[in-house]
């Protein structure tokens, strides 16, 4: 059965992988056991994704699917970074292996793939581990072969997959002493699952990787995050990487020798590129044997105790910082609109607003990163306040919402911020301070329409919303903003706060706080950068 899917979206799949495991990246780097140069396992992983996707953007048009497989086993193994990078460019090179001569994907093409990565994986390994990123792959790979048994339609065989994947990083510390000692997983094996949830996700069209945490059944015990900052690799102090150019070199002989330098050798790929990865003392012995068999480059060498020293400072440093009685995430879009409100003393501001509501994950996730006994919303727009409510359900502190409306509202609810109140005082006495704030919006009308008193609207006409209803209309963004203005009384009030969008340069808003001033010659304008998109000017009256 072909597959509905593309070339271009199976490409685009990796590329929207390659950013969320780049965003969860520090998350997987704090699963490491030791804090070594290997162990910034998200790091690695998210360098060796991206360096595949900068060859793939760098190939023309008309690649043919040989080039575009190229591009991928070529990239993975030139961005490869430490074990978990190595590994994962192996991983993808028996996908491609897997996968070239066929142009479409279907259950029995995705077995093919998921079982050659797992042997390219494996034989790259001299010594695999149970509970790594190894057993994470073969647990996939089998989910995949059952799938391929049963002959499940792909969006069902990669949510299988991917179930499959997040189950297997649950069981990693079963496998592991050194992981359930400490309460973690597996980070390889949960960089790897990210990528394939990521995966499936844009695929499939569903826009958000479903795994929110560890563990796809509800009923498994939540293993913690942590970082444990001590250092036991005591054998070896340098993590020595680099590629090597050569039409005579043996991967047999070169992993003997690599073996009595010390370990986690690694050395994979093919005539003329190879990449190499050891831990050792005599990291001038190790590039000596090589460059007596080809040409070496993009050598790397870390000094593991030093850079263990480091991170157990920085950490220790970070732990020592205060954490803040209550800590605030608000929703806003715009630079502007965000360095005012983290000026006023938010925390995080979450991406989102009119047509662009972030989800209750992406407020749970701005929670969990603030550094606070407690937490409050700031949603800023009327359909965002439902989500910020159900996130509140979710989160391990105490939490509230304030129920902002508009980015304005918000302002004024942050100065009535304290710190030393209850989250519901706080909410009691927030909610009180933006109660009084009015807020005005200009935008474009995208079809056509009526205004509050029946004139009507046509597409591409400059309107202007106050009190949920269309107020002004116009052609000019200037003109309408004072005809709003007039139609919500702003000579009643004693403020006026006028952000300008992305659209509406300096100059321009300059001109209108101007025109504003003179026209209503009792109100204080504060004119400010939002830089929200769609909405050339919002403004607010107080």
């Amino acid at each position: 059965m072909p597959s509905k899917y593309s070339p271009q979206q199976m490409l685009g799949a990796i590329a929207f992988a390659s950013r969320v495991l780049d965003e969860r990246k520090e998350e997987v780097n704090r699963l490491n056991v030791f804090p070594v140069p290997d162990g910034d396992t998200g790091t690695n992983m998210s360098l060796t994704i991206k360096s595949v996707v900068d060859n793939i953007q760098a190939l023309p048009l008309s690649a043919s699917n040989a080039d575009v497989l190229k591009a991928i086993t070529t990239g993975a193994l030139m961005g490869a970074r430490g074990n978990s990078g190595v590994i994962t460019s192996q991983i993808l090179r028996g996908f491609c292996e897997g996968t070239i001569d066929h142009t479409d994907l279907n259950t029995d093409v995705l077995n093919s793939a998921f079982q050659k990565a797992e042997e390219v994986a494996f034989q790259a390994v001299r010594k695999p581990v149970e509970g790594t990123i190894l057993t994470v792959l073969r647990d996939s790979a089998a989910a995949a072969a059952r799938a391929a048994e049963d002959h499940l339609p792909v969006d069902e065989a990669l949510q299988a997959i991917v179930d499959e994947a997040y189950a297997s990083v649950q069981r990693t510390p079963d496998f592991l002493p050194v992981l359930k000692e400490n309460g973690v997983v597996d980070a390889g094996g949960f960089g790897l699952a990210i990528l394939f949830d990521a995966f499936t996700a844009a695929l499939s069209g569903k826009g958000e990787p479903v795994g929110i945490s560890f563990g796809i059944a509800a009923s498994a015990p939540k293993v913690e995050i942590e970082q444990i900052n001590d250092w036991e690799d005591a054998n070896y102090r340098y993590c020595n990487e680099f590629l090597v150019d050569s039409d005579t070199l043996d991967v047999s002989k070169a992993l003997d020798f690599l073996a009595t330098m010390g370990d986690c050798e690694l050395c994979v790929g093919s005539t003329p590129k190879f990449k190499v990865h050891v831990h050792s003392n005599e990291p001038n012995k190790v590039l000596e044997y090589f460059l007596d068999r080809g040409q070496i480059s993009e050598v790397h060498i870390h000094n593991m105790e030093l850079q263990s020293a480091d991170r157990s400072q920085r950490i220790a440093q970070e732990e020592q910082q205060a954490r803040k009685p209550i800590g605030v995430v608000a929703v806003a879009n715009g630079a502007g609109n965000e360095a005012i409100l983290k000026s006023l003393g938010v925390d995080v501001v979450v991406s989102g607003g009119q047509t662009m509501n972030p989800s209750t994950k992406d407020l749970l996730d701005a929670a969990a990163s603030v550094n606070a006994e407690a937490v409050l919303f700031l949603p800023n727009n009327s359909n965002i306040i439902m989500a910020a409510n159900s996130a509140c359900e979710f989160v391990d502190k105490p939490c509230g919402v304030v129920p902002t409306k508009s980015v304005p509202q918000a302002f004024a609810a942050l100065f009535a911020l304290d710190e030393n109140a209850s989250v519901h005082e706080n909410v009691v006495a927030m909610t009180d301070a933006f109660a009084e704030v009015r807020t005005g919006e200009v935008t474009t009308a995208v079809k056509d329409s009526k205004d509050a008193e029946g004139n009507p609207i046509v597409a591409g006409d400059i309107i202007g919303i106050a009190d949920g209803s269309i107020r002004a209309v116009g052609v000019d963004v200037a003109d309408v903003v004072m005809d709003l203005l007039t139609k919500m009384d702003a000579d009643q009030f004693d403020n006026c706060t006028l952000l300008a969008g992305e659209d509406l340069d300096d100059a321009a808003l300059a001109a209108l706080a101007l025109r504003v001033e003179e026209t209503f010659d009792e109100l204080e304008v504060d004119p400010q950068r939002g830089d929200q998109p769609l909405y050339p000017v919002v403004l607010s009256l107080e």
